[in-house]
């Protein structure tokens, strides 16, 4: 019986070591533009890939049957494939509505899922349609400011100033306070020049009436 135990556990090793042999290894999974180390498990590695949250992730892999523990560097060129089909279109696998990230698009009318660089695009459109159309929102985005209703009184004040200036008076910027300064510089230039032409008759009108009160002193 002892040697049977022991046959038994050196087949179940070769056999599992044959598995992993035959199976390709890829050091970098490449999935929607995304490259994703091979060693990572297939759910934390799908979650890299932005607008790909945990659930969105597992459902993927529920869907095609794949294990969530398996390293992503062991997954075939279908199964990547089948995955990058799934995302680009989630509603071929009846997904619902509400675990997309783009519900109703204002242009198709249609739910969507965004991911990767589609995301960043999407909102940027959003923003200057809102700016385009003159609408609250639109005027608070070009200014700036808070859009969803937060406090603004003591959030949010970054750029600007900020405070109370010293003296009720605002600083000058770098630049105005130093063209500034060279022009008050210049004034008390040209201001000594004028002073030092005027002392030299200033000097002689003193000195005349000495040398008179000498001579008659004489």
């Amino acid at each position: 019986m002892k040697i049977k135990k022991s046959s038994r556990v050196f087949i179940g090793v070769t056999l599992n070591f044959a598995y992993l042999t035959t199976q390709e290894y890829n050091h970098i999974v490449r999935i929607v533009g995304n490259d994703i180390p091979g060693e990572k498990k297939i759910l934390i590695g799908l979650t890299q890939i932005r607008g790909i949250g945990y659930n969105f992730a597992n459902a993927i892999l529920d869907s095609l049957k794949i294990s969530p523990n398996a390293n992503i560097g062991y997954l075939s060129e279908s199964q990547v494939q089948s995955i990058e089909k799934i995302l680009k279109n989630p509603s071929e696998v009846n997904f619902p509505s509400w675990f997309l990230n783009r519900r109703k698009d204002v242009e198709t009318g249609e739910d969507k899922h965004l991911i990767t660089s589609d995301i960043a695009f999407t909102v940027r459109n959003d923003i200057e349609r809102e700016k385009a159309t003159n609408s609250w929102r639109g005027f608070r985005h070009m200014y700036g400011l808070k859009v969803r209703g937060q406090r603004t009184r003591t959030t949010g004040r970054k750029g600007g100033a900020v405070g109370v200036a010293k003296g009720g008076k605002v600083l000058p910027a770098k630049g105005e306070g130093e063209a500034a300064a060279e022009g008050t510089a210049a004034e008390g230039t040209a201001a000594e020049g004028t002073a030092a032409e005027g002392a030299v008759p200033d000097a002689g009108k003193k000195e005349a009436p000495a040398t008179g009160k000498k001579e008659e002193k004489k």
